[in-house]
């Protein structure tokens, strides 16, 4: 692609968020001036949404007087003996922020519904003349928030950030911030009621808010043009009033490298700079680089790392040397403390792990995980797949659901446009084909490389034995024409068959593409052994493996692998008494953090692999 006509590509995306969106998204909040709300808030659970809903089903936070007594969005406290009100936050018991509420409240284990939390604090502006928001990492599913009773938004999804400005919402003294946080299954979701993990429910990441001034810097895109190694593309964006012919200096001092760039009337500022002899960031070398912002007297600061990222027939180039993605599949839990996982601890516990495994690979499964995946996977040297929740069964006709689909994966690439770790953009997995499915996954892969095409896009497919012969497994799905990477998850030796079927299955790839398988695997409980042909084994779970990657190496065009899953997880689906007990025991590390022998044998399978690549 030209780099003109990507630059224009990246000026209109900037100019029509800034535009269209009542809160646009701010990237980098780690790196800004912030107050953080972590900590104990107060909660309530209403399955019968008594608080949004009065006995008309009429929603209380779109009438004129809401009553005070039910409203529990207006934090209202009782003023007399007299009057009737039937909640109280500040009687409620207490929860921690960020975690779910299942892993918490041993009541809440299994409740899908609304939970309102209620948190008190007092704000002081450092600059009588900034901007305040209130921002979210995430909460599952959808989030109603309120300030001090009055409404900010509603945010649907369960694993993308969000923001509101609050800056004329703000009180001199104490403020109260209340969510209604709802993870109710729904067939028009994204996901959709079925699937194969826990639902955890509640304010799952950090909540901060964000100060800023009048005019600031919102967000901002710093990568190598595609294919060059020597040639940065800017792209910045200001919000404010007075952000249009604003100079914008770029400054990377370890580079050498110290550029001017001026907004246009929408306030952005698209510009290419040379930087010759970079230290390209890799798996071997995962160099970042400090990376100023500055706007008048606003600094804005990240760690960036560049490489190039392109594929050529059936290789995967990494700064322009083939590469084999050594992985492994990751959900965003930490099965030894129990719950979602969020915090950079967890990361490092989970990217440790994965490293320790071999992998310079991870797929991070099924949902954007939180921010701290990828920081520290850029600091680790760990190339990442980051997915949206298109999981099996969507409503493909429904054009509600394909705009949620398209609004989170506009959130993840927002978010993560600047990683150098993050190499693939997932669309799907396991979906059906059908021609609706297609148009909606060909729709979502298109506004994939309309924001960032410099990424390669992919989806996990399904694959069958082909008609007509014994053992000959193929891919036929006609998504894999506008995929950069074929991908399919394969569970042969489990679902399909014995570990025998895994000795004589041969791979029909019908396009010159790199392929990753993008899952296999077998259920085992850790420290049960037995034959190597009884399952639930740690023996048999071993022996798939062993067969499974030789089976695997007869494929010319292979270049990479996530074997389902590194550990452990929870999953409502898995109810075998005395196996599963609730868990999906395919990973290779129990949730007590024991490995099983299978981590083994794809640890020795990763050594070769590396000697090769």
């Amino acid at each position: 692609m030209k780099k003109s006509k990507l630059l224009i590509q990246l000026m209109l995306f900037f100019m029509v968020s800034n535009m269209v969106a009542q809160t646009p998204q701010i990237t980098n909040v780690e790196n800004r001036q912030t107050m953080t709300l972590n900590g104990v808030w107060k909660y309530l659970v209403d399955p019968y949404e008594l608080g949004y809903y009065d006995y008309r089903r009429t929603v209380r936070d779109l009438q004129e007087n809401p009553s005070k007594s039910e409203s529990f969005f207006l934090g209202y406290q009782q003023q007399d003996p007299s009057e009737r009100v039937e909640y109280d936050f500040t009687k409620a018991d207490n929860i921690l922020v960020p975690g779910d509420w299942n892993s918490q409240k041993e009541k809440l284990f299994y409740y899908e519904g609304t939970v309102w939390y209620y948190k008190a604090f007092k704000y002081q502006p450092k600059d009588e003349a900034s901007r305040q928001f209130v921002h979210f990492g995430a909460v599952n599913y959808e989030a109603d928030v309120y300030l001090n009773g009055q409404k900010l938004g509603k945010h649907i999804g369960g694993f993308t950030p969000f923001n509101y400005e609050i800056t004329d919402k703000l009180k001199e003294g104490e403020n109260f911030l209340i969510v209604k946080a709802d993870n109710s299954r729904g067939l028009e979701k994204v996901p959709t009621v079925n699937t194969d993990w826990w639902n955890y429910g509640g304010i799952t990441r950090d909540v901060k808010i964000v100060e800023v001034p009048e005019t600031f810097i919102q967000d901002y895109y710093i990568q190598l043009a595609e294919g060059d190694d020597d040639v940065i593309e800017v792209s910045v964006t200001l919000n404010g009033s007075d952000k249009a012919g604003r100079e914008v200096i770029l400054d990377i001092p370890e580079a050498g490298i110290k550029s001017t760039l001026t907004t246009n009337e929408g306030g952005v500022a698209t510009g290419t700079v040379k930087a010759k002899k970079l230290t390209l960031w890799s798996p071997q070398n995962p160099h970042l680089y400090d990376v100023n912002l500055m706007f008048d007297d606003n600094l804005v600061s990240e760690r960036i790392g560049f490489r190039t990222l392109l594929v050529q027939g059936s290789d995967i180039l990494l700064n322009d040397e083939s590469v084999f993605l050594r992985g492994i599949s990751i959900h965003e839990e930490n099965g030894m403390r129990g719950g979602r996982a969020y915090s950079e601890e967890d990361a490092r516990m989970l990217l440790g792990w994965a490293k320790e495994l071999g992998c310079n690979f991870v797929r991070l499964a099924h949902y954007p995980h939180n921010e701290n995946m990828t920081r520290v996977a850029d600091e680790m040297g760990i190339m990442v797949w980051s997915e949206v929740p298109v999981y099996w069964t969507i409503q493909w006709q429904n054009e509600a659901t394909y705009e949620n689909a398209e609004n989170q994966l506009t959130s993840m690439i927002t978010r993560d446009k600047n990683r150098a770790s993050v190499v693939v953009w997932s669309v799907a997995n396991e979906t059906p084909v059908s021609a609706p499915r297609t148009e909606f996954l060909k729709s979502l892969i298109e506004k994939a490389n309309q924001m960032d095409p410099v990424r390669l896009v992919s989806a996990a497919l399904e694959r069958h034995t082909k008609e007509g012969t014994e053992n000959t497994q193929v891919v036929e799905d006609p998504l894999q024409k506008y995929v950069d990477i074929i991908a399919f998850n394969e569970y042969i030796g489990w679902y399909d068959g014995r570990n025998d079927k895994l000795k004589t299955a041969e791979f029909d790839i019908q396009f010159n593409k790199p392929v990753i398988i993008s899952e296999f695997g077998a259920g085992a409980l850790q420290g049960l052994h037995g034959e190597k042909e009884a399952l639930w084994t740690e023996e048999y779970q071993e022996e798939l493996y062993r067969e499974t990657v030789k089976m695997l190496e007869k494929i010319p065009q292979l270049r990479g692998m996530t074997p389902w899953i590194l550990a452990d997880f929870r999953s409502p689906r898995r109810v075998l008494p005395d196996i599963q007990d609730g868990w999906n025991r395919k990973g290779l590390i129990s949730e007590t953090g024991n490995k099983k022998k299978a981590f083994y044998i794809l640890q020795e399978y990763y050594r070769m692999k590396k000697e090769q690549f």
